[in-house]
C-alpha cells in the first residue's frame, strides 16, 4: 500500500450556516437503537444457517441453544438459535418474555409449511426461500421492522398525500413482470388475500378462502419484489370482498398471522367483534392497523349522526380510520369534506382519517382525500372498488381543480450527460404531472440565482451541489447546513410543503438528498442499528466529496470513522481519526463499513485496504466481522474495487444504487410524489 494512499490532502473547509455546530448539525438525527431483546431464532432441521445470516444482519453475535432459561437481561447482544423438533417445541418458552423475541424460520423450498402449535408459541413468523435471489434483503427488511429500527409509518403519515395500489390478482405472480410501473407514485401495496384463488385448496375448506400456506408464500413472493410497505387485506362479502361473515375468528386467524410474518398495514374491518380488534391492536407490535368501514347501500350520509360515532369507535384500535361509502349525489363529497374537518377540529391530526365516496359521483373526493387514497392502474385486471382512480387521473383532477399548480423545475449542472433528468420527465408523464423540467448547465458565478429568483421557480436539483452558504437561499435543512452541500432546493409555501410560487409567502428551502441515498443503500442487507458503534473507513479526494457519507454514518450511530486522502475542517470533523502512516492502519482491527469516493483516477487505492481487511465468510461464535464495502467513485475506474471487494467478502454497492435512492428522495422533496427505487434502477438499465 503505497504513501500515497495516505496523503494527508488539503481541502477548503466546507460552508456552514453562521452559528452552527457539530452538535447542533446532529440533534435531530435519531440514532437507530439496539434491540431490546434476544433474537432467538427458531430453525428446522437442516436449515441452522439461518441463525447466521440473522446474526450477520444484526451485526451481532450468535450461539445456539437447546434451553430458553439462559435468556435474559444481559444477553440482548446475542442471536440465540433454537432447533425446533417435535420434542423441543414444548420447551419453547421463555421465563421473561420482555428479554426475548420468538421469530420462527421457515424454509418453503421442499413445499412445507410451519406447524401452527410452533407459529403460536412464537412472536413472529419468517417464510423463506434460499432460492430466490432476495432472500437476504426481504429478511432485512423483516427484522428492521419487527425489532422497530425502520418505520415506514413514520414518514408517511407527514407526506402531504399517500396512495396505495391494490393488486386484484389472483396469483401475485402475474402481477411482477409490470411491479415496477403499477407502483410508481404509490406509498404501499394493498395484497387482497380475499381475491387470492388457492390452485390447490385444502380438502373440505372453504373455497373461497386461500389457505394460509398460500397467503403466506404470496406475501413472501410480493414482499421480495417491492420495497413499499404491504397492506394486508381480508375483505368480507358484505363490502365487495370474498372472506365469509360467519367466522369471525377467521379474520382473526389470518390477520395475527399477517402480524407474525411482519406486514406493515393491517386492515382491519370495523364490523368484526371489538374482542377481536382489541386482541389484534394489543399484538400488533410495529405493524400499523387501519379500521375499516365500507357501506354500499347508497344511503348512508356523512351528514348523520353515525358518521362521528363510526369514526369514534374505529379509532379505539387503529391507527388510520377509512370510511368508505357509496353516494348517489355530487353533494355527498362537498359533506364528506365537511366531516373531515370536523373530524380533525375534534381530533387534531391523528388517529389519521382515509375517507372517500365510491361510485362515479364520488370520484371527486378520491382527489381531495390525502391519506392513503385506494388508486388503480390501467394495467390492474380488475379496480378493487366502484370508481377508483389512477394515480395520474388524480394529478389532473388536482390540476385543473388548481389544487396542483403547473410548476417549473430545474435541473442544474452537467444533467445533459446523465439520464436523470430525462427520467424525471418521463416519470411526470406517468404521473401525469402539469410540470415542466428544464435542464440548465450551470453558468458563471450568480447564474443560480437569477435562476431560483425568479417568480416562477418551482424546485431544483442542483449536480454538483452548491455550498449550503448560499445567501439566495435563505433557510437550510439540517442535514444540508452540517453536509455543507445543497443539491435540491425546494420552493414552499407557509405550510412547509411544496407549492406554486406566489410571494411574498414563497420560501425557499435547501435540502440534501444524497446521504439519504447512501443511508438507504447501506441499509438493504443490514438494519441500521448494524453500524452502531463500529469502525468505519472513508477514503476521499477531499472533505466535500465526503461529508455527504460522514453525516450518514452519523445517522446510523458508527463509532470511529478514519479518513483516508482527507482531513476535515468543517462541522463534521469532531471525532474524525485521520490515517497518516501505515501504523495507523493497522490499528483498526477490523471496520464494518468502508467507503471510497476517491476520483476515478486514483479508485486504484482502495484495493489494498479492501484486501487487507478482507474477511473470512463463515466465523465461529460469539465474533462478527466488518462487510460492507461502497464505491462512490464516479466515471471510469482504474481498477476493479466492488470486484475486489466482492472476491475479499465484503457485501459492495456502487455509485448506481446511492444515485437511485438520491433521485427517489429528489422527487419526494420536489414534487412529493413516490417512485420506487426498483422503478428508477429498471429505467436506469438495471433490474433487480
Amino acid at each position: 500500500m503505497g504513501m500515497t494512499l495516505l496523503a494527508d490532502a488539503a481541502t477548503s473547509s466546507l460552508t456552514a450556516l453562521k452559528g452552527s455546530t457539530t452538535s447542533s448539525a446532529f440533534s435531530s438525527l435519531t440514532v437507530p437503537p439496539e434491540p431490546a431483546r434476544t433474537v432467538v431464532t427458531v430453525y428446522s432441521p437442516g436449515q441452522e444457517a439461518i441463525v447466521q445470516v440473522v446474526a450477520d444482519i444484526l451485526g451481532k453475535p450468535w450461539t445456539t441453544e437447546t434451553s430458553l432459561s439462559t435468556c435474559g437481561p444481559g444477553s440482548n447482544a446475542v442471536v440465540v438459535g433454537f432447533l425446533a423438533t417435535e420434542d423441543s417445541i414444548a420447551s419453547l418458552q421463555v421465563d421473561d418474555p420482555s428479554s426475548c423475541i420468538l421469530v420462527n424460520t421457515h424454509c418453503v423450498d421442499d413445499g412445507s409449511f410451519p406447524d401452527d402449535a410452533l407459529t403460536e408459541r412464537c412472536h413472529y413468523e419468517f417464510l423463506y426461500s434460499l432460492r430466490s435471489p432476495f432472500f437476504r434483503r426481504d429478511l432485512t427488511r423483516f427484522l428492521s421492522l419487527i425489532l422497530g429500527q425502520t418505520r415506514p409509518h413514520e414518514d408517511l403519515k407527514t407526506k402531504n398525500r399517500t396512495n396505495f395500489i391494490s393488486t386484484t390478482f389472483p396469483d401475485v405472480h402475474a402481477a411482477l413482470p409490470n411491479l415496477d410501473i403499477l407502483s410508481v407514485g404509490s406509498d404501499a401495496v394493498e395484497i387482497r388475500v380475499d381475491l387470492l384463488v388457492d390452485p390447490e385448496p385444502p380438502q373440505g375448506a372453504e373455497v373461497s378462502v386461500p389457505s394460509l400456506r398460500y397467503v403466506g408464500q404470496q406475501l413472501m413472493l410480493l414482499r421480495q419484489h417491492t420495497e413499499l410497505p404491504i397492506i394486508f387485506t381480508t375483505r368480507c362479502t358484505k363490502e365487495n370482498g370474498k372472506f365469509p361473515m360467519d367466522d369471525p375468528m377467521l379474520f382473526y386467524k389470518y390477520l395475527r398471522r399477517a402480524i407474525q410474518w411482519g406486514v406493515e398495514y393491517i386492515d382491519v374491518e370495523l364490523w368484526l367483534p371489538e374482542d377481536i380488534r382489541r386482541r389484534l391492536s394489543e399484538v400488533k407490535g410495529n405493524s400499523i392497523i387501519m379500521s375499516a368501514f365500507h357501506d354500499f347501500s347508497g344511503t348512508w350520509k356523512w351528514t348523520s349522526p353515525e358518521a362521528p360515532r363510526i369514526f369514534a369507535e374505529s379509532a379505539k384500535y387503529a391507527d388510520i380510520v377509512k370510511m368508505i361509502a357509496m353516494v348517489t349525489t355530487i353533494e355527498a363529497n362537498y359533506e364528506l369534506e365537511y366531516f373531515r374537518s370536523t373530524i380533525k377540529g375534534t381530533y387534531g391530526p391523528y388517529p389519521l382519517l382515509s375517507a372517500v365516496n365510491m361510485g362515479q359521483l364520488g370520484q371527486l373526493s378520491r382527489a381531495l382525500n390525502t391519506v392513503f387514497s385506494p388508486i388503480t392502474h390501467p394495467l390492474l385486471p380488475m379496480i378493487a372498488a366502484p370508481g377508483q382512480l389512477t394515480a395520474a387521473e388524480i394529478n389532473e383532477a388536482l390540476h385543473i381543480m388548481g389544487q396542483l399548480p403547473k410548476r417549473d423545475l430545474y435541473a442544474i449542472g452537467s444533467f445533459r450527460s446523465t439520464p436523470q433528468s430525462m427520467f424525471m420527465e418521463k416519470c411526470f408523464n406517468e404521473l401525469s404531472l402539469p410540470h415542466t423540467l428544464t435542464s440548465i448547465d450551470r453558468g458563471p458565478t450568480g447564474s443560480i440565482e437569477r435562476v431560483i429568483t425568479q417568480p416562477s421557480f418551482g424546485g431544483a436539483s442542483v449536480h454538483p451541489p452548491i455550498a449550503s452558504g448560499t445567501s439566495s437561499i435563505p433557510a437550510i435543512s439540517e442535514a444540508a447546513q452540517a453536509i455543507g452541500l445543497v443539491d435540491t432546493i425546494v420552493a414552499m409555501r407557509g405550510s412547509g410543503r411544496p407549492q406554486q410560487p406566489a410571494p411574498p409567502q414563497q420560501q425557499l428551502m435547501g435540502e440534501n438528498a444524497t446521504w439519504k441515498g447512501i443511508r438507504a443503500t447501506l441499509t438493504r442487507d443490514y438494519v441500521p442499528s448494524a453500524y452502531r458503534g463500529r469502525a468505519a473507513i472513508i477514503l476521499a479526494g477531499s472533505e466535500s466529496e465526503a461529508s455527504a457519507t460522514i453525516f450518514a454514518l452519523r445517522s446510523l450511530g458508527v463509532g470511529a470513522i478514519h479518513t483516508v486522502g482527507f482531513r476535515a475542517r468543517g462541522p463534521l470533523a469532531e471525532g474524525l481519526e485521520p490515517f497518516t502512516s501505515i501504523q495507523s492502519v493497522k490499528m483498526v482491527e477490523q471496520p464494518f463499513v468502508m467507503v471510497s469516493a476517491l476520483p476515478p483516477e486514483k479508485s486504484l487505492l482502495v484495493q489494498p485496504l479492501l484486501r487487507h481487511y478482507r474477511t473470512s465468510g463463515r466465523t465461529s461464535p460469539p465474533s462478527t466481522r466488518g462487510k460492507v464495502y461502497l464505491d462512490l467513485t464516479r466515471g471510469e475506474r482504474t481498477g476493479d474495487p466492488v470486484g475486489v471487494a466482492v472476491r475479499a467478502g465484503w457485501t459492495a454497492y456502487g455509485i448506481e444504487d446511492v444515485d437511485a435512492w438520491t433521485t427517489v428522495e429528489t422527487l419526494r422533496l420536489l414534487v412529493g410524489q413516490n417512485v420506487p427505487f426498483d422503478f428508477v434502477r429498471m429505467a436506469s438499465g438495471r433490474v433487480f
